[in-house]
């Protein structure tokens, strides 16, 4: 789908070139009390990118295409039958043959699809984290787990925890020098029970919870967590989905794709996933409408049917696992959260 040269340029912007090279790592999800890893599978092939970085690696070349700060408000889809006219907040219009929404879990064109049924279903779950940079020798704990991450629960309390690499002194060019680091993602997510465990409203008292929540790990992770500095941005994540319902595409003129049309929480890992299976998708539909094959109508709808059925088991997989993860007695390996990701319907 992407051509070999912008594949590269992703490739290049793993977050750890060298375990990219020989990722002997693991699947694990520990025992947060003990530090023993309860689940231990040996991965496939993992890419773990940069966010920001591979949306430039991808952005290479059409840079002059893209326009920012601008934002939907709106639809007209009634002035031309063949034709959908977008409504920016600024009141300019532009018009096309399709509109795809891929605006985020949070779509203003899923709403106006779906303005009954487009708001997300919160899960009763509460999720923060940060990001952090960490010497060698602080980070060396926590690597020695897996290179580049790795998850648990604490079986008392159902506190679930999550770390990954972010940079590498390779990447961030400190290597060899005096002030060497990396910098990690460290993430805390648990059960709903009371309005005590809502997420707090300043990063002060963000990070005072987690490390409240932390109490219990096993000392190197709870050593982990406190040493997160005060003043650290906390953000938080709402755990919430959508489950593809359906939508009147106009004709094949407006459609949705990625979280827009399927939002899924995390805790499987497959969310991109489905994205990159959606552009696959949608780029062979537009090339039937453009060859003639199928109309727009036909293309859109063929599109849409695939979506659904591959999409809808994976946000309720994706639900459950979020749930088993804050449940230790509940795992085993037939829990979402550890089961093979497979793609149904594709």
């Amino acid at each position: 789908m992407l051509p070999e040269d912008v594949l590269a340029r992703v490739e290049d912007v793993q977050v750890d070139p060298v375990v990219a090279k020989n990722d002997n790592g693991n699947f694990l999800f520990i025992n947060l009390e003990t530090g023993d890893p309860k689940f231990k599978i040996p991965p496939s092939l993992r890419w773990r990118v940069n966010r920001e970085k591979m949306r430039r690696a991808l952005l290479h070349g059409i840079e002059d295409h893209v326009h920012w700060g601008r934002r939907v408000v709106g639809i007209d889809l009634s002035s031309n039958p063949k034709q959908a006219h977008l409504v920016f907040d600024d009141k300019s219009l532009v018009t096309g043959k399709m509109v795809v929404g891929i605006e985020g879990s949070r779509s203003t064109v899923r709403q106006i699809l779906r303005p009954d049924a487009y708001s997300n279903k919160l899960l009763p779950v509460r999720f923060t984290g940060v990001a952090v940079d960490l010497t060698p020798e602080e980070i060396k704990p926590l690597r020695s787990m897996d290179p580049l991450l790795f998850q648990g629960c604490h079986p008392q309390t159902g506190t679930f925890f999550w770390f990954s690499m972010l940079e590498t002194p390779q990447v961030n060019k400190t290597a060899g020098t005096g002030s060497e680091r990396y910098r990690a993602q460290i993430c805390m997510s648990w059960p709903v029970h009371t309005p005590e465990d809502e997420v707090p409203s300043t990063d002060e008292d963000r990070l005072s919870n987690m490390k409240r929540r932390a109490e219990g790990f096993v000392p190197f992770l709870q050593h982990a967590v406190n040493k997160i500095p005060d003043g650290t941005p906390v953000l938080e994540i709402k755990l919430a989905d959508w489950e593809c319902l359906d939508w009147d595409n106009n004709d094949g003129r407006v459609t949705l794709a990625g979280d827009a049309a399927h939002a899924m929480t995390m805790y499987r890992g497959e969310a991109a996933n489905h994205g990159l299976l959606d552009a696959f998708h949608l780029a062979a539909a537009i090339e039937n409408i453009y060859d003639g094959n199928m109309t727009p109508r036909d293309a859109v709808d063929y599109y849409e049917k695939e979506m659904r059925e591959r999409t809808r088991r994976a946000v309720l997989l994706s639900r459950q696992a979020c749930l088993d993860a804050h449940a230790w007695d509940q795992l085993n390996e037939n829990s979402a959260i550890l089961t093979k990701r497979s793609v149904v319907g594709s």
